[in-house]
């Protein structure tokens, strides 16, 4: 008598019914993030353009500029992998509702970013040349481009039918959370906490907050997703994947410090290019780990600003507006309930 397998993360088709849920940790998961519901229109960069005229140097707007013009872009792209590669091949509802509520959560990034962008840049063409920067900006050019790479390495596969296309299934989705989300704009978020750390852009770093707390989300759904397809088809994890892991790592923190060479180019007083290397070598070592890779580098986290970031906002999200802000989610669900 043949036994059929139970049903993987990673089988072809399109599981339809919630019952009998084979994963409750990505349902939590979409639950926990409508709570996290905010609204660019509670943002105010009022205080933000005042402290880019009086209080900030051109090395210091440089840098703003060079990072809003990043951020024009980036969770476009994420947006557009999470369409295009994940969603058909996560065969389970519960990880799809997920996937829909993150590109809700990108869509308002996106909007979070047009805005700080339509304030900080009031003149048209400075504006367009930003929207324009992963073509003529080549410090952001080459992280767009290393994110397209990844993005057409499985565009192509509408079936995961082999264990090749499930390797490269998951280095996509390891790509886009340990390195474009975990590396590319945690760095980015480092640059804007500098500047609070400094007591300016409070309206920057009020919606960085929020970003963050999100992104924070789509990354541990990310590695939970792996986690979960690793234990089901240990096989696809060998020596080769790690090695291919290590190489992606690797060049994208080459990508990020090309754009720290440039973003940094004037001489930002309070960090440096050493610290941007160490802080983004830092990141990689705990998504090695979260992977269930050793470590690579060893090395401490260089930037305390950054140490507080990780304490205060995560764990005390829902401490700051608690009536404006969190969204209730009414009903219980028992995971273990048949149909």
């Amino acid at each position: 008598m043949t036994t059929l397998r139970p049903a993987m993360l990673l089988d072809p088709g399109f599981a339809l019914t919630l019952r009998p849920m084979r994963y409750p940790q990505f349902y939590e998961m979409y639950r926990n993030a409508i709570r996290n519901t905010w609204t660019v229109e509670e943002i105010n960069f009022e205080i933000d353009l005042g402290d880019l005229r009086h209080k900030m140097s051109p090395a210091d707007r440089h840098l703003i500029h060079r990072l809003v013009a990043f951020f024009a872009t980036g969770d476009s792209i994420v947006a557009n992998n999470l369409v295009l590669n994940l969603y058909q091949h996560l065969n389970a509802p519960e990880a799809r509702m997920y996937l829909s509520r993150q590109l809700y959560e990108e869509a308002l990034h996106v909007q979070f970013y047009l805005t700080l962008l339509d304030n900080y840049l009031p003149d048209p063409d400075e504006r367009f040349r930003a929207f324009a920067a992963v073509e003529n900006i080549p410090s952001i050019k080459k992280k767009a481009d290393f994110c397209f790479k990844w993005i057409d390495s499985i565009h192509d596969l509408r079936r995961l039918e082999t264990r090749q296309q499930r390797r490269q299934f998951l280095l996509n989705q390891i790509c886009f959370a340990a390195c474009i989300e975990g590396l590319f704009f945690f760095a980015a978020f480092a640059y804007v906490y500098y500047f609070r750390s400094r007591g300016l852009l409070p309206g920057l770093s009020s919606g960085t907050n929020w970003v963050f707390r999100d992104e924070s989300c789509h990354m541990e759904f990310a590695f939970e997703c792996v986690r979960t397809i690793r234990a089901e088809e240990p096989d696809l994890f060998d020596a080769e994947m790690e090695q291919q892991v290590r190489q992606m790592l690797a060049e994208a923190i080459e990508c990020e410090l090309q754009f720290a060479e440039d973003v940094l180019a004037g001489g930002v007083a309070g960090i440096s290019l050493r610290d941007m290397r160490q802080y983004l070598q830092h990141c990689a070592d705990n998504h090695f780990a979260k992977l269930g890779m050793a470590r690579q580098y060893h090395v401490r986290n260089p930037l305390p600003f950054m140490e507080l970031q990780d304490v205060q906002e995560l764990t005390n999200f829902f401490e700051r507006r608690v009536s404006a802000y969190q969204v209730g989610v009414q009903g219980e669900v028992a995971f273990d309930h048949a149909f």
